[in-house]
């Protein structure tokens, strides 16, 4: 049985973002240097990687657990938690929102993610194995789960509206603001959404390696190139962002002013991969259903913030889809990632964020390392330095690994 809705007609609005990123914690501090084309990706510090095939890799190097979790908490919850509890409480503030004065079953939270407490649960296995069950602490059977973040999320602020987590990997990101929407048109009033990630450990590490698409280069700038000639796969990362969501009438009525609509929404699944067969993406059917839900022709997209694997097969199925919507090199492309990594489930997350930004200054940020585009990949990439807009209408589109699609519109407010 499906709930009413009972707001049809709402127009869903982000009136607060929160990053944490590798190249910069805090929304000011990452966007200056994402226009700045300043990058975040090094030699992975967190553990000794020497003997591992990847070494690079994009950290939040000036996140510090202490200066933003409780103590108590922080033993509770595993780093990825850490860093979207930050996050959330930056996306709060910026948005004006004080919890304590919304009625709490009209605050809901809805959280993407892709490898969980990995780092957590790595330690708790350790322990298992070294010292044996009486050592694994309480808070494994918890801190490592899927919605640890949206549960964290939840309590400390008391929001005990619809909550929940959705695992598309990539897409999740933008999933999570689909599923935002629909609460937002049901009954809450506020909606914390978007994703972290942090699998900055050996097991999680080994993980990644498993699906061969990650670089295995050394040097950080030459690491990580998608739609180059030289792309060789994609540097992992952590962080990620949060945002709030709101509906527009609520947001205008007590002063909010918000970063842009989401206008349109899109996701498809591809099929399984054929032996000997080319694989099939569905992805510009996504784009096709995003700007038809805005009411938006290809012509008005001002930019397309990119999925950008920095796989060569996966790049050109990517440009591909673009170029039979927008046409060969017929809109601004840009993946402002080549600066972070690949943050999984806070990656779609902070390219949204990111795309709001771009509307409300007007810029679109570089896609830094790319020297020569790969001659299939068709796009007008936004390269080296930032380009001046205007950017009234901007699409994001994220891919995770296993099939998922997902393209989403956001239209200064």
């Amino acid at each position: 049985m499906t709930e009413p809705n009972r707001r049809p007609g709402a127009r869903p609005v982000v009136t607060g973002l929160g990053v944490a990123a590798p190249n910069g914690l805090g929304t000011q501090a990452y966007w200056a240097a994402t226009l700045d084309g300043k990058s975040g990706l090094g030699r992975i510090t967190r553990f000794d990687a020497e003997r591992y095939p990847v070494r690079v890799a994009g950290e939040v190097s000036e996140f510090d657990d202490t200066e933003h979790v409780p103590s108590r908490l922080a033993v509770q919850t595993d780093h990825w938690s850490h860093l979207g509890l930050a996050a959330a409480d930056m996306a709060l503030h910026d948005a004006g929102v004080k919890p304590g004065d919304l009625p709490e079953y009209e605050m809901a939270v809805v959280t993407a993610s892709s490898s969980g407490g990995t780092e957590f649960g790595q330690r708790e296995i350790e322990k298992l194995w070294s010292q044996g069950p009486s050592y694994v602490g309480v808070y494994q059977s918890i801190a490592w789960f899927y919605a640890a973040t949206t549960g964290q999320i939840s309590i400390r602020y008391g929001m005990r509206g619809p909550c929940g987590v959705i695992c598309a990997e990539q897409a999740g990101g933008l999933e999570v603001m689909a599923q935002a929407r629909r609460l937002l048109r049901q009954s809450a009033a506020v909606v914390v959404t978007g994703g972290t990630d942090a699998s900055l450990c050996p097991y999680g590490l080994v993980a990644q390696i498993s699906t061969g698409m990650l670089s295995p280069r050394d040097d950080p700038e030459r690491a990580y190139l998608p739609f180059d000639a030289d792309a060789c796969g994609y540097v992992p990362g952590e962080g990620g962002a949060m945002l709030v969501v709101e509906d527009e009438a609520t947001a205008r009525s007590r002063g909010a002013r918000p970063y842009g609509v989401i206008t349109g929404y899109g996701a498809t699944f591809d099929p399984r991969p054929e032996p000997g067969r080319e694989p099939r993406s569905n992805l510009g059917r996504a784009i096709d259903l995003a700007l038809r839900e805005a009411r938006v022709t290809p012509e008005q997209v001002d930019v397309v913030f990119a999925d950008a694997l920095g796989v060569p097969g996966h790049d050109l199925a990517e440009a591909r889809a673009i170029a039979a919507v927008f046409g060969p090199h017929g809109v601004p492309v840009t993946a402002p990632k080549t600066m972070t990594g690949r943050l999984y489930a806070g990656g779609a997350s902070l390219d949204l964020a990111t795309a709001l930004l771009s509307v409300r200054d007007g810029v679109i940020p570089p896609t830094v390392g790319v020297r020569a585009a790969a001659p299939a990949c068709e796009l007008d990439l936004v390269r080296s330095a930032a380009r001046d807009g205007p950017v009234r209408n901007a699409l994001v589109l994220a891919r995770g690994h296993g099939g998922f699609n997902a393209a989403v519109l956001v239209t200064a407010p």
